[in-house]
């Protein structure tokens, strides 16, 4: 039996954010939480009872060991974390608005210790000890190292016969869409699990039309098995690799959208580790909702809730 359910590679790092109506430039105290999407996605499915390992860089400093300290506390095994004199940790502010100002987000991320990491830096023995491994495309664009890490995990995944799971989450502030579709396709080709927002399908891979549409496009481009598309507000659409399964979004009053892409994946990998896929899709939208409900990028939650939360009928959150 592997040692894990999912492994997963990516940074790790500190949220900043204020409140709605401050300014970042006028703001005299921020709320700091742990980020990374890679653990945000480990961290609600070790909540949910599965044995998760999460592989990254982290400098051997304060802020790096408040990074740390909160994975643990989601059950978040850090045994394969490469600890480093030098680097540190990437941070990122967030400015939260409401119309008719955005929200922003800025990324501080140079010469982080996670973006010195080369393929020999990496534990393979027990990144490859699982049933499954979850890979994203936000990390690739964050050092050459990063993007050789991620190529070599799927590749190696498939060899050892782990499946294998990629969402896209493509972020402007990192590449463009023709840089990101053309190092991008490569890695997520013949993935278990293609996962992709449908405004990157559109503005990345140029796939239009209807949902099912949209799907069927990104299936051919990536010879994906299974492929989930978010639709946002209109929650979300799934191929099992036999039908489409929508999945309509639940009512939550938002308090904090950031981290919802990360805790749908999430359900959806509950789903599938527990070998009802379509189940899965229905778990993302309940656990997207869940995590807007709440403060923080990981989301907060135990399998009692979740299963308590897609049987009810009337669609809310507990608030």
């Amino acid at each position: 039996m592997p040692r894990f359910d999912v492994t997963t590679f990516g940074e790790g790092g500190l949220r900043l954010s204020v409140p709605v109506g401050r300014r970042i430039e006028q703001t005299l105290h921020f709320d700091v939480k742990a980020a990374g999407t890679e653990a945000n996605v480990v961290g609600a499915l070790a909540q949910l009872g599965w044995t998760c390992g999460w592989v990254s860089g982290l400098p051997d400093t304060s802020p790096g060991r408040r990074v740390a300290h909160s994975y643990r506390g989601y059950g978040i095994d850090l045994s394969a974390v490469r600890w480093r004199k030098d680097g540190r940790v990437s941070v990122y502010y967030v400015e939260y608005a409401e119309p008719p100002r955005p929200i922003k987000v800025y990324y501080d991320r140079k010469d982080s210790s996670f973006s010195q990491l080369l393929p020999e830096d990496i534990d393979w023995g027990y990144m490859l000890d699982t049933r499954h491994v979850h890979m994203s495309g936000l990390t690739q664009p964050l050092s050459p190292g990063a993007e050789k890490i991620i190529r070599q995990a799927l590749e190696q995944a498939r060899d050892t016969g782990a499946t294998t799971s990629f969402d896209v989450n493509y972020r402007q502030l990192l590449w463009t869409p023709e840089e990101a579709r053309e190092r991008l396709l490569p890695v997520m080709r013949g993935v278990d699990i293609l996962v992709c927002g449908r405004r990157d399908a559109e503005g990345v891979f140029g796939c239009h039309g209807e949902p099912e549409e949209i799907v069927e496009q990104l299936a051919e481009l990536s010879s994906a098995k299974n492929v989930v598309v978010s639709l946002s507000k209109h929650g979300l659409i799934g191929w099992d690799g036999n039908e489409f399964h929508r999945v309509s979004a639940r009512e939550v009053s938002i308090v904090d959208r950031i981290g919802a892409g990360d805790a749908m994946v999430a359900g959806v990998l509950h789903g599938w580790l527990g070998g009802d896929l379509a189940k899965g899709f229905r778990y993302g939208a309940v656990l997207a909702a869940l995590a807007m409900s709440q403060h923080g990028d990981t989301v907060v939650t135990t399998r009692d809730e979740l299963d308590e939360l897609l049987s009810t009928d009337f669609g809310d959150i507990v608030r």
